[in-house]
């Protein structure tokens, strides 16, 4: 296709970035990037399209928001980085976003003739600072699905469109284009990319789903293990029709990243593989990445069918699945197909299964009211109180909560108890990224109250002020729950557990942990003129997560800082 001719490759990156169907640009500003600016500010002053442009102030800021609304979208949006040092600071949360399996295109720049060529003088910097041997695509490589660099201003519309192509496609992820300021610079034809379509799907056949079935209606002791059923498209509806159709219980074990089945539901069982080790006879692995933990620990005796559209992931070091039988393809059709095929049980068999789940569901009920029991009448604020404030706080208003706590995750889904689609999701790879995932949460789901929980050692990892000024500059507010416990625990937990009778047992130097030292967190809020709690009495912790709720709901970002006792 030929439009009327625009002047530089610019215009030819937001013609490509319409056609890949994105509704953003997310940008962390560079020098390279005036000829995309240029040709929004000409689209804007025309009337013509373009995807929205959000002008963030750090790299984490613009990939994790990129991030958040792909986890909600499930669409590629477009990321500008800042030629080879802003690919590197915003490295980590691009191999977030492969780790949580959302698509993006990337992109960022270099010079090819620095200041020797005729025409456009690209400037001293490039020369002197920001260019790397091999390229920015030879950087991305690692942590992106597929990595390269734009050769012609007259392939750069298809070049970015393909990369929306192969980051949309299983396993999804994000695409990286290294597009040399010079191409953005020369004149462009106008042939634009023809728009991407989404992908199409894979099917297991019924001669492949027959046999599984047969399997789970001879099992008498079947599992469902999952950890991202709930990422797909109808991947949550379909894993409880599955579920309720075989009356076979749900785990979603600790390497869990999403919702994938109502916590609150009968069937689901917990978060502990542990008990199905030896008792189960099937185990279902659906959308599991690394489910046995460590790799060689295997089941006893139970046959392990794995559900997954691309079970062996390339961008995993080392994956260990003991299959014996594989279901590949789209998982919510794997699943809903499996649901077809749910005649002819043994009832007996499913009486005894119940029954079992019964008693362990109320087992799990009870410990869970008894530890929030206990929380209730402890001294200070434990952060079981936290998690079930939130809960009895958040019923019936359709919040998201996205994670980033680590000590305390497990409280977190456990007592939070998140039981709706796209309901939970937990940050993936380094720690800093959650503020700026939640905003992108947010973005996708503006009409929805959106919850971080997010520990105060991972709170200073993140670019705070970036992500402030993102919630505030574009309109997103965000409750932000942060579980201070004034230490960097889990470092604390694995120095004690390699060495309990070391030095620092010995003399109490326990190095790398302590935060005493940082000042009340709330308080990075108060410029940016936020709602700011810190609460360090049980008493007060219910009124204050109220105001700060109400205050969100008004549209203002809201900090409670909770000193909790662990």
């Amino acid at each position: 296709m030929t439009n009327n001719p625009r002047t530089d490759g610019g215009d030819a990156v937001v013609s490509a970035f319409n056609a890949a169907g994105a509704d953003y640009v997310f940008c962390s500003s560079g020098s390279e990037w005036a000829p995309v600016w240029e040709a929004l500010a000409r689209r804007h002053r025309d009337g013509e399209p373009a995807p929205r442009y959000l002008d963030l102030t750090h790299e984490t800021v613009a990939v994790g928001m990129a991030t958040g609304y792909g986890l909600i979208e499930r669409r590629p949006q477009g990321v500008l980085l800042h030629a080879a040092p802003g690919l590197l600071q915003g490295s980590m949360a691009v191999h977030g976003a492969l780790l949580a399996g959302v698509p993006m295109v990337v992109a960022s720049s270099e010079s090819t003739t620095y200041g020797d060529a005729p025409g456009h003088d690209p400037g001293g910097q490039w020369y002197r600072n920001l260019s790397i041997v091999g390229g920015p695509h030879g950087i991305a490589q690692p942590f992106t699905k597929w990595s390269t660099e734009a050769a012609s201003v007259h392939t750069l519309p298809a070049m970015i469109t393909r990369a929306a192509e192969l980051a949309w496609r299983a396993p999804a992820g994000p695409a990286y284009l290294n597009i040399p300021l010079e191409i953005l610079l020369e004149e462009w034809d106008g042939r634009e990319a023809k728009p991407v379509v989404p992908p199409g799907s894979t099917h297991s056949s019924p001669e492949e789903a027959d046999p599984v079935a047969q399997l789970i209606r001879e099992a008498a002791n079947p599992v469902i293990v999952t950890e991202t059923a709930g990422r797909e498209a109808g991947g949550f509806e379909a894993l409880v029709a599955f579920a309720e159709a075989w009356h076979i219980p749900v785990v979603e074990p600790d390497s869990a990243v999403c919702g994938n089945f109502p916590r609150t539901h009968p069937l689901h069982a917990g978060s502990d593989i542990g008990p199905w080790m030896d008792s189960a006879d099937l185990i279902l692995l659906v959308n599991c990445r690394a489910p046995f933990y460590p790799p060689s620990r295997r089941p006893s005796k139970a046959k392990i069918v794995v559900i997954d559209e691309v079970p062996q992931r390339p961008h995993v070091v080392y994956q260990v699945l003991f299959a014996d039988t594989y279901l590949e393809g789209d998982v919510a059709n794997t699943l809903r197909q499996l649901t077809k095929r749910a005649k002819d049980l043994d009832e007996h068999a499913v009486q005894a299964r119940r029954a079992a789940q019964q008693e362990r569901h109320a087992a799990e009920r009870s410990a869970i009211a008894a530890a929030e029991a206990k929380a209730a009448e402890a001294r200070g604020i434990d952060p079981v109180l936290v998690a079930a404030t939130l809960r009895t706080l958040l019923h019936g208003q359709d919040a998201i909560v996205v994670d980033e706590t680590i000590t305390h995750s497990r409280i977190v889904r456990r007592h939070v108890q998140t039981a709706g689609p796209d309901s939970y999701f937990y940050v993936q790879g380094g720690l800093g990224q959650g503020i700026a995932v939640a905003l992108g949460v947010k973005l996708a789901a503006q009409e929805r109250p959106v919850v971080l929980t997010i520990g105060d050692g991972a709170f200073t990892y993140n670019p705070v002020i970036p992500s402030y000024d993102a919630s505030n500059a574009y309109e997103l507010p965000l409750l932000v729950v942060v579980f201070n416990n004034r230490v960097y625990k889990s470092m604390n937990l694995n120095h004690r557990r390699f060495y309990p009778d070391g030095a620092a047992a010995e003399t109490g130097e326990w190095l790398g942990t302590d935060l005493h030292r940082l000042p009340r967190l709330a308080a990075f809020a108060e410029p940016f003129g936020m709602h700011t709690e810190t609460v360090d009495t049980s008493e007060a912790l219910a009124p204050a997560l109220e105001r700060a709720l109400k205050a969100v709901a008004e549209g203002t970002t809201a900090v409670v800082d909770v000193l909790v006792t662990r």
